[in-house]
Formats: structure tokens, C-alpha cells, sequence
């Protein structure tokens, strides 16, 4: 009988466990993308018991035990975060879109698009890592809202994007605050320079009051915060991916063939009233190239320049982790391979344009305990590079400068080609070639660790971390250097047409190759950041607090540099009903760049956002997914100042000043300095935001923003206001004033139909300035004045045509800019006083700076992992200044351009774009003016890829998770108004470049 007894209570057990676990049962589910795409290492876990969690697998499934009253919290490997209800007896489909996605503000400070009152935008990994770039800020032209980036060209080390975040805004310092992972690092660009693309999950943007006050004075122009990869919970990932690139050069301008230049040389020393420089003979000999050793026809660029670069970029990653530990780490390699014809020609050593670069990091997120976390994290780089000759030699320059018709390469003899007008070190391919090299090495050191303790066990939501930093950068110069003779012959006698007479002309010397080597530059910083942060949640009430402290010392080589900035401030957010939110920040900072009577200001600063869609009213609606207005107003300081120790009275050592020491025999001694500049304060910021978040029809997602922004107490000079009988050089004061306003627009379309993955996207920002108050000295005509008008203004004067003739220079209003002749530009009487001077200085084109319009749009299509992706980025109402001698030939001996001859004034041609051709700086000719000024706007292809990605039943018998080959260009076309180079390029700079790239990434 005990027997059935125990049958009967087994049975009963198994029923009521089974009902049970219809209560609090196994929910199953999948996490997405919002391109369709599975999440893989997502922690799921219960809302307020954190013990119940578990992990999506490959194909982004999971399994988890869950009562159909509880809600889930899905976290993912990049920090996105969304809280659902379960779904009852349903299979659940979660997606994170949008709303789920992390605004990264730094400082630990975690929120999701939801919950942020900020003007945040964000570019993920998917469309940094897909670009072929050594460095991250190459690789954000267009992609992000509200981020100016312009490209610069020269050799690959030194093409480091220049950002500014909502243009130009100040009279003072326009430079970003650059962070990594929300914590400086070094000098922001060198930074940018060393972290590749493949390390980086996310950019974000920091652009109003809001989302910048933590950061203190250096927040105050904008923050780009790079995020870098860490590990995801119990999974294993081993990536590997191989670039190869081939570099080419684009639009470098056409210089004149030999007998161009020299009919040119003549006409300008006819129009200057001299005799010719090249006799018929000559100008024969230039064109027939019967004697290339006596008058050669060199196209220097085609002598200097090979027709194609490499580049190679191979990439480790390894990443993972279990529920208590997780770890990314990287190790890339790059190497790049210039453009020098010939580099190899030297016994021992190259003097080809190089690049390598080896750049390691490890994230590592490890749970001490249940309530301790270690977050450490080390980066390392090590890179070589070198350049022929020096850059002190200058061989873009005189690439573009040394005419065609100056020598030979060598002269018959075997000499490097030179002579009396032009020596040796004017030889471009000698420079190139034969004159040595130069080779840069840096290392760099960054390493940080973060400690996190929940401290509720002394009361409920409490916690602490602390955080520090170290970076330690140095760079090493080696210089070779060889010496040559160089020469050629020249004719000093004709008969019939044929030179007879010939004059060696020689110069330099033969020198061993000798070395020497230096520290370029030196780099040291520390990091130091505390927090204690208080989080709870009361009914429908969400409250979060924090007090904060930074410490940062930055030590560079040389005397009087170390800068120390520290900061201290509250911040709290608070929440009601998942609808309203509210942030509030009060920072007070320091910084021995100020006077003691201006540090630790007080900067307030309140963000406001109401989820709409969240409103009973929007329920029955299946258009708008998620809708968010927010608003924003804050004061933020800086420490922009005139000078170090600006509230100090200076001596300092020059010519003229008066003798010290009884030494009245020198012409130096000592003279005051500029007078001191009293009473000051902190230049401000005023802030402005309203922006609106729509997600709508499951795939479309808009941002729009309006701002505007007032900069005050901008340190100016006073010397516009005070007379020279002052004496001596005037004191700064805090009287500027630049107002600035704008708006941004970001669109993204995401979209999976049947097989295909749809993808489309642009980002457009207007920015424009005022400037309202600069202590200008007093102006004869409002339209003289700065005040009033867009930050980089130009002023130049109007020109109405070229003179025709004496006549017309003696009927024509007087221009008083030394004498003119026929050829010369001739300007507008803007005022009409009946002379043309500087008072006829007139606002015109728009800044050569920065853009007031930048854009950018992309599209993207997969069928069947058959894809493409392109993306453009364009500026607007820009402006180039074209005072190079490209487009001023002539002077000083200098090469003449295709199109500054075929664009010249003649008799023949009197409504040409450039004036006469001539041997003398003409002043009249070299006034800012219309003529020199060129639209720049341009819409270019930064990036193009075509990939194929293998289908996951080839993978999954091999045991590979992912495999991907694509071929990728890079600048491949450029629509644009400039006529002879790449309007990034613009001068006596290097050519801009496209790349084509083949590669392939795997990953198991």
C-alpha cells in the first residue's frame, strides 16, 4: 500500500510541476537586428533578478525560464539594451531597432536612445569597417550627423582627417574633444591616426548641451567618442580578414611642355617691357627635341611619380567570453608602398614613401564577484615610416614649380641636371631619387582599467568605479642624406640654327651618405575619473545620480607645456512613466591655462525628451514606432585663452629692446610685452537644441535637430580700440561674440524582403556664423566690417574684366595698387569715391575653412549574400582661395600650368580668367579678388564595395561561421567645379588618390 502511495504523490508531483510550468515555463525567442540579421552572445536575463540569464546563440535564439508577468532585458555585445514583456505562449521576435540602440555619453553613463535627452548620433561597425582606411577618421566621411570631415592628402601618416562638429563657432580654438572609449586620449588626432577601423564598434557624436556637459571646458566645440570592441558572453569568435589595395594618383596638373613654357617665358618679359629670354633657336630647339641634353622637355611629375601604390591590411581578432569574463582582442597590420618612381635605384637603401604599422589591443571584462567588475583595457603601436629627401626639400613644390625646359634629369655627362637659375637640390627626381631619405619611428602606449563595486549593501542602487588612464607617445627622426655634383651644358653659339659652342655649368660635390637621428616628439598623459552613482526606481519613477571627478595632466617635450584640467559636477536623470525624462548637470572645472580668478565657474545644463509614442493617444497607430521630441539648453566653459600666462606682465628678449647688463654694444636686450590682461573670465557657450527621433513602419528611422548657439567673453585683442600712441602692443579682453545656428538631418532605411536586405541612408547638416562683436578697429564702410558676417569671411575686390589698353588704364578709375598695364585686372568703384583701394573690399564666396553645407547619402542591396554598397559625401557653399603658382605662374623663375596658359589674358583673348603673364609680382594683380576665388562644393564616391557572402550550408561543413571576398574602390569619381586637381587637393600639395581593393574575411 506505501507502495501506490508513493506512485499516486509522484504522479501528482508531475502534474502540478507541468502546471507550474505553464505559470513560469521555458520562453523561447530570437534576437535580430533591424536589418534581420541574428544577434549573436546577447545576454537575456529577467528584469529585477539578474541570476535568471542566459545567451543567444549563433543564429541569435535563446531559451529562458520565465513567468509570462515578467519582462526581459536584452543586452548586446555592443551595450544596446531593450526591455520587452514576455510574450505568452509565443515564440518571441525581438528586434533591436532604434529605440534599443546605446547612446555612449562616457563615464559609465548608459542609456539607450530611449531614454537620452542629448543630441547623439551614432555610426556602427557595419559601416566603419567596410572601407578600406588605415585609420577610423577616414572612414566617417558623410556617415554621421552633425561631423565635418574633410580628407588631407601628403603621405599616409600624415592624412588625418580635420573634424569640426557643427562648423566654425568661435574666434578662438575650433578643435573637437576627441575620446576613446569615453576617456581622452593624448592629443586627440594622433589618437585618431593610430585606431583602425576594424577595432571600432561605434562612433558617436556629442553635439548639444546636453550630451557634452560631462566633458567640461573640452566639451564645448562637440565630442566624437570612439567605442571599441569588447567581448560578448558565452560565445567564441576568431575573425580574420586581408586587404590588398592598389593606390593610384589623381588630377595632378598639367604643367607646360618645354616650348609652352618658354613662349610663355618671352610674352611675360615682353608684357614687363624686357627683352626675350629664348631665341628662335632655342624656342626651335624646345620644340623639335632635337637636343633633350641642351633643351630638354622634362615632365617631372612623370619622372618622379610611378604609376601605382600598394597597400596591404591584415587583421586578427579574436573575441568571447563566459558570463564572468569576456575579451576582444586585435593585432592589425598595414603597410603602404608610395608612388616614387625608381626608388630602389640607390646601392643599400630605398627612398620609396613607406608605411608599416602594427597596432594591438586587448578588452578585457572580468567579474571579480557578483558585484565587482575590472574593465582593463591596453592598445599598443609601433610604426616606421619614411619619405625621400626631407620634407624640408620641399619636392611637391618644386615639382610644380621647376619648369620643364630647366634641365635634364641628368645631363649628358651622367650628372644630376642643374644649372645657375636652378641647382641640383631644384631637381625633383634627384630630391626623389638621389639625395637620401628620411624614416620617422613612433611607439605608443595606452592603457586604462576601470574598477565597478555595487555598493546596495549599503543602500539599494548604490554604486562606485574608479577609473585611470595612461598614455605614453614618442617619435624618433633619422635622417640620411648624400651630397652630388650636378650640371649640364648650355649654348653659348649658334650657326645655321645649330649650336656650336657649349659651356659646362657644374656645382655641388659628391658626398658620402651620412646619418643623424633625434626624439621628433614626446607625449605623456594621465587619466584619472571617479564616480559614485545612485539608480533606482520607484513605482513610475526612474532616478539616476551621479557625482563625478576627472583629473587629467598632459605632458608634452619642451619648456612651460604640461597642462593640468580637472573637473567636479552632478549629474542626474530622472524618468516617469517610460515617457517623460529630464537631465540636469552642473560641472565646475579648472585648468592652469586660466588666472586663478576664473577657474571652477559653474556650467548648468537641463535636457528635456517626451516619448510620444508612448502616449495612450498613439497605441492604435501602426505607423510610428517609436517618437521622441527632445530640447535642450546649457552653458558650457572653456579654457580657450590668448596666451600662457595672459594675466601676467611679460618681458622678453628681441632686437631693439633695451640693453640689460651693460651690453649697449648688441643690437637685442629686453622690451615689454603685451599688457596684461586683467579681470577676465571664461569664454562660454550658450546652447540651444530641439531635435525630434521618429522610427516608423519598421524600417525607417529620421533625426532632425535645430540649434543655435551664442559664444561670449571670447578673448579678442583690444588693439582695434586703442590708439598707437598707447606704445605698446594691447591686452586681450573678454569681448567676443559669435552667434551660430543650423540644422541636421539624419535618414535611415532599413529594410529585409524575402532575400533581399535593403539599405538606405543620409545625413545633411547646414551650419552658418555671426560674428557680433570682435574689438575691430573702426571702418570707413559697414561693409568693411567683420561684424556681422559668417567666421572666415573673405574680403576681396570685384573685378569687372582686364585693361584693353593704355586708353582704357587712362579712362578707367585709378587703382591704387602700384602702376597696372594693359592685361592687368581691373576692379569695381564699389563706393564710388572715384578710386580703388582696400575701402573697395567687399564680403564675397563663403569660408575656406570649413563648408557651410555638408552631406552625404548611401545605399546598400544583398541578394542571397550577393551585395553592394556605395556612399557619397558632398559639401556646399564652400570656398577655395587659388594663390598658388599653379594658377600665379612665372615668378621668381617658377613653371607655368596647361591651364593658367591656356587661361591667360593676350589682346587676343581679352575676357580670359587670369590677367597677364608676367616675370614680376604685380601687387594689383595679387589683391584677394574675384579671379582667385573657386567654388569648391563637390559630391564624390568615397567608397564603393561589391561582396559576396558564402551561404552558411557551405560554412557550416567546414565549421566556419562567416566568410566574405568583396572588391572595394575608394574616391573613385568626384563631381566638382575645380578644373585642374581634386578640390581637397587644392595648390602645391599632393594629388589626391582612389584606391581599388581585393579581400576577403573569415571568420570561425
Amino acid at each position: 500500500m506505501k507502495k501506490y502511495k508513493i506512485v499516486i504523490l509522484a504522479i501528482f508531483a508531475c502534474v502540478s510541476l507541468k502546471g507550474w510550468a505553464q505559470e513560469e515555463g521555458n520562453v523561447v525567442g530570437k534576437v535580430i537586428d533591424k536589418l534581420g540579421n541574428p544577434v549573436e552572445g546577447a545576454l537575456i536575463s529577467v528584469e529585477n533578478n539578474s541570476l535568471v540569464q542566459v545567451t543567444t546563440d549563433r543564429k541569435g535564439q535563446f531559451v529562458i525560464t520565465a513567468d509570462k508577468d515578467n519582462l526581459l532585458k536584452v543586452r548586446t555585445g555592443k551595450d544596446d539594451v531593450k526591455i520587452v514583456p514576455v510574450a505568452d505562449g509565443k515564440e518571441m521576435t525581438i528586434v533591436m531597432d532604434f529605440s534599443a540602440e546605446k547612446v555612449n555619453y562616457g563615464f559609465g553613463l548608459s542609456q539607450t536612445n530611449a531614454e537620452s535627452t542629448g543630441a547623439v548620433s551614432t555610426v556602427y561597425a557595419d559601416q566603419i569597417d567596410n572601407r578600406s582606411t588605415f585609420n577610423v577618421g577616414n572612414a566617417l566621411y558623410g556617415n554621421v550627423t552633425g561631423l565635418y570631415t574633410m580628407q588631407k592628402t601628403g603621405d599616409v601618416w600624415e592624412q588625418i582627417s580635420s573634424m569640426a562638429i557643427r562648423g566654425s563657432k568661435t574666434l578662438s580654438n575650433q578643435g573637437v574633444l576627441l575620446v576613446v572609449d569615453g576617456l581622452e586620449r593624448d592629443n586627440a588626432y594622433q589618437a585618431l591616426n593610430y585606431i583602425s577601423p576594424e577595432e571600432v564598434e561605434s562612433v558617436s557624436i556629442l553635439r548639444d548641451a546636453a550630451a557634452v556637459a560631462l566633458y567640461g571646458f573640452r566639451g564645448a566645440n562637440g565630442v566624437v567618442n570612439i567605442v571599441t570592441k569588447r567581448g560578448k558572453y558565452k560565445t567564441r569568435e576568431i575573425n580574420f580578414s586581408y586587404d590588398h589595395g592598389f593606390n593610384y594618383q589623381t588630377r595632378i596638373p598639367e604643367m607646360a611642355d618645354a616650348f609652352t613654357y618658354a613662349n610663355a617665358m618671352n610674352e611675360a618679359l615682353a608684357n614687363d617691357g624686357k627683352s626675350a629670354r629664348y631665341s628662335q633657336n632655342e624656342l626651335n630647339a624646345f620644340k623639335s627635341g632635337q637636343y633633350p641634353y641642351l633643351y630638354p622637355n622634362v615632365n617631372w611629375a612623370d619622372e618622379v611619380f610611378r604609376d601605382q601604390g600598394t597597400t596591404d591590411i591584415a587583421t586578427l581578432t579574436f573575441r568571447g567570453g563566459s558570463t564572468k569574463m569576456r575579451y576582444f582582442t586585435m593585432l592589425n597590420l598595414q603597410n603602404n608602398r608610395g608612388f616614387i618612381k625608381n626608388a630602389d635605384s640607390n646601392d643599400g637603401y630605398s627612398t620609396q614613401a613607406k608605411y608599416s604599422r602594427a597596432n594591438f589591443r586587448s578588452n578585457l571584462d572580468i567579474d571579480l564577484a557578483p558585484k565587482t567588475r575590472l574593465q582593463a583595457n591596453i592598445s599598443g603601436v609601433l610604426n616606421e615610416f619614411s619619405r625621400p629627401s626631407s620634407a624640408g626639400d620641399n619636392l611637391i613644390g618644386k615639382l610644380y614649380t621647376v619648369p620643364s625646359a630647366a634641365f635634364p634629369v641628368k645631363s649628358e655627362q651622367g650628372l644630376w641636371g642643374g644649372n645657375n637659375t636652378w641647382s641640383g637640390d631644384y631637381n625633383p627626381v634627384y630630391l626623389a631619387q638621389g639625395h637620401g631619405y628620411t624614416k620617422g619611428h613612433t611607439r605608443a602606449l595606452y592603457a586604462d582599467m576601470k574598477l565597478s563595486q555595487d555598493l546596495s549593501a549599503v543602500t539599494k542602487g548604490l554604486g562606485a568605479s574608479m577609473r585611470i588612464g595612461y598614455d605614453n607617445l614618442a617619435s624618433y627622426w633619422e635622417d640620411y642624406r648624400r651630397g652630388e655634383k650636378w650640371g649640364m651644358q648650355t649654348v653659348s653659339r649658334w650657326e645655321d640654327g645649330v649650336p656650336v659652342d657649349l659651356v659646362d655649368v657644374t656645382g655641388g660635390a659628391v658626398s658620402n651618405a651620412s646619418g643623424s637621428s633625434k626624439l621628433d616628439w614626446q607625449y605623456r598623459s594621465f587619466n584619472f575619473q571617479m564616480n559614485v552613482d545612485w539608480k533606482r526606481r520607484f513605482d513610475k519613477h526612474d532616478l539616476y545620480s551621479m557625482l563625478l571627478y576627472t583629473y587629467k595632466f598632459d605632458d608634452r617635450n619642451g619648456t612651460n607645456v604640461t597642462l593640468y584640467t580637472q573637473s567636479a559636477g552632478w549629474y542626474t536623470h530622472y524618468g516617469y512613466n517610460n515617457r517623460y525624462f529630464a537631465d540636469f548637470t552642473l560641472m565646475f572645472s579648472a585648468s592652469n591655462n586660466l588666472d586663478p580668478n576664473s577657474r571652477w565657474l559653474p556650467a548648468p545644463t537641463v535636457g528635456l525628451s517626451w516619448i510620444i509614442s508612448n502616449e495612450d493617444f498613439m497605441k492604435n497607430q501602426s505607423v510610428i514606432d517609436f517618437m521622441k521630441l527632445r530640447a535642450s539648453f546649457g552653458i558650457i566653459n572653456t579654457d580657450n585663452t590668448p596666451y600662457q600666462g595672459y594675466w601676467y606682465d611679460k618681458m622678453s628678449s628681441s632686437a631693439g629692446g633695451y640693453p640689460v647688463n651693460n651690453n649697449f654694444g648688441g643690437d637685442s636686450g629686453w622690451s615689454e610685452g603685451a599688457l596684461p590682461s586683467l579681470n577676465g573670465t571664461l569664454e562660454k557657450a550658450y546652447k540651444y537644441n530641439v531635435g525630434l527621433d521618429v522610427s516608423l513602419l519598421r524600417g525607417l528611422t529620421f533625426t532632425i535637430d535645430g540649434f543655435y548657439e551664442r559664444r561670449s567673453d571670447i578673448w579678442v585683442s583690444a588693439g582695434g580700440q586703442n590708439s598707437a600712441v598707447l606704445g605698446i602692443t594691447s591686452p586681450y579682453k573678454n569681448a567676443g561674440i559669435v552667434d551660430s545656428w543650423g540644422t541636421e538631418l539624419g535618414v535611415d532605411y532599413s529594410k529585409k524582403l524575402g532575400d533581399f536586405k535593403l539599405r538606405l541612408g543620409g545625413t545633411f547638416s547646414f551650419n552658418r556664423s555671426e560674428i557680433i562683436e570682435n574689438l575691430e578697429e573702426p571702418k570707413a564702410y559697414d561693409y568693411l566690417s567683420a561684424k556681422g558676417k559668417p567666421l572666415g569671411q573673405i574680403w576681396g575686390l570685384q573685378a569687372i574684366g582686364h585693361f584693353v589698353d593704355q586708353a582704357d588704364i587712362d579712362n578707367s578709375t585709378p587703382q591704387q595698387f602700384g602702376p597696372v598695364k594693359p592685361g592687368d585686372i581691373k576692379y569695381k568703384d564699389v563706393n564710388n569715391d572715384g578710386v580703388i583701394n582696400s575701402n573697395n573690399m567687399i564680403p564675397m564666396g563663403y569660408s575656406t575653412a570649413w563648408p557651410e553645407i555638408y552631406y552625404g547619402f548611401n545605399v546598400g542591396l544583398e541578394w542571397r549574400g550577393i551585395g553592394f554598397n556605395a556612399y557619397f559625401q558632398g559639401v556646399s557653399n564652400y570656398t577655395a582661395l587659388l594663390n598658388s603658382s599653379i594658377y600665379r605662374p612665372l615668378i621668381n623663375n617658377t613653371s607655368i600650368s596647361q591651364y593658367a596658359y591656356d587661361n591667360r589674358w593676350t589682346p587676343e583673348n581679352p575676357s580670359a580668367r587670369f590677367p597677364r603673364l608676367t616675370t614680376e609680382a604685380v601687387e594689383n594683380n595679387t589683391q584677394t579678388s574675384s579671379v582667385w576665388l573657386q567654388d569648391r562644393s563637390f559630391l564624390k564616391l568615397r567608397n564603393c564595395e561589391v561582396y559576396y557572402n558564402l551561404p552558411s550550408s557551405w560554412l557550416d561543413k567546414i565549421k566556419m561561421r562567416t566568410a566574405k571576398i568583396y572588391v572595394r574602390g575608394t574616391d573613385l569619381f568626384s563631381i566638382d567645379k575645380v578644373d585642374i586637381t581634386d578640390p581637397e587637393a587644392i595648390g602645391d600639395v599632393w594629388p589626391a588618390t582612389r584606391s581599388i581593393h581585393i579581400g576577403l574575411s573569415l571568420g570561425i
